[in-house]
């Protein structure tokens, strides 16, 4: 749900018009972040783990019907995004969802499904193990956060270059620009069946609906006024939750980093793919990360060193 992790940007309009306190005292917390041995060791810069999660917990079977996402309640994760910032970045690199990696206690399989065993802790170590990085922090937004904060918004506006139908996330969008409700936002970012990209198609498409969020929240249509700003800061707010040792000061600094990114500042990026598609026998088909390209990657964010974006997106 990545405009939902957009939507802490929200947090600099609280700001902005002295709601800092009110918004402080709403910031919703998660266990996330656990030392054990073998930890890797804390880097230069600073990592969010940014986790949009996949739970249909919290939604009515109306919902469910009308959201194209069934009756399972099972845990997994949409969104898995490190956020980096640094001297060079801030740097955003998406972790596609069906990553085949390590996941500690259940062997080789797909990412996503750290998630569904052990929570935000698995899933945490689960990255660090699988990238070499030191998670700092943490944020995760729930499945109906994301409409909720679209429609806040009053819709956003989406850009496509050819037609995107998919019948299993009920996306049907016509080439060109659309002003989309919470709904449609949610199937165009979760539809990747009919994507002849499949995964990675919808980590482009996690990334454009975050620019489009972002240019929305920021803007003066919503921070300079009050009964619109309280709506979304409302939503945005009750959707997110952050590991035990953030708070506002860190949802902010967060926030100005993605800002960046969304304009343009910094870099986006999809750790190197060597396969995608693969089929196994446990896990269904999965996508196989590029060795050498991912571990430049990660190396380039341990040091905080200048990425390196060739074959990465």
């Amino acid at each position: 749900m990545p405009a939902a992790l957009v939507a802490l940007l929200v947090l600099v309009g609280t700001a902005a018009v002295g709601l800092y306190g009110w918004a402080a005292e709403r910031v919703r917390h998660v266990g996330a972040l656990d030392d054990y041995v073998g930890r890797p060791p804390a880097g230069k810069g600073t990592n969010w783990l940014l986790v949009g999660s996949d739970s249909r917990g919290a939604l009515t079977p109306e919902q469910r019907n009308d959201l194209h996402v069934g009756n399972n309640t099972v845990r997994n994760t949409d969104t898995i995004m490190v956020l980096h910032s640094g001297r060079h970045g801030p740097y955003l690199v998406s972790l596609p969802r069906d990553s085949y990696v390590p996941v500690p206690g259940h062997g080789r399989t797909k990412i996503n499904a750290a998630y569904g065993a052990g929570g935000p802790r698995l899933l945490t170590r689960t990255v660090e193990g699988a990238t070499g990085l030191r998670i700092d922090r943490y944020a995760e937004v729930n499945f109906l956060g994301l409409v909720r904060v679209v429609d806040a918004l009053g819709g956003v506006r989406l850009c496509l270059d050819r037609p995107l139908r998919d019948a299993r996330s009920g996306a049907d969008f016509a080439a060109g620009c659309h002003r989309t409700d919470g709904r449609r936002a949610l199937a165009f970012v979760r539809a990747r069946y009919a994507d002849p990209q499949g995964d990675l198609g919808r980590v482009k498409r996690q990334r454009q609906l975050i620019g489009a969020v972002a240019d929305k929240m920021l803007g003066p249509g919503v921070l300079f006024d009050p009964f619109r700003l309280l709506p979304v800061a409302d939503a945005g707010l009750a959707a997110v939750a952050v590991d035990n040792g953030s708070g506002t000061p860190e949802l902010l600094a967060m926030a100005r980093a993605m800002k960046e990114v969304g304009g343009g500042g910094g870099a986006a990026a999809t750790v190197p793919v060597a396969s995608p598609g693969v089929a196994t026998a446990g896990a269904g088909e999965v996508l196989l990360w590029d060795a050498n390209g991912a571990r430049r990657l990660f190396g380039a964010l341990r040091v905080d060193a200048v990425i390196p974006t060739s074959g990465t997106d």
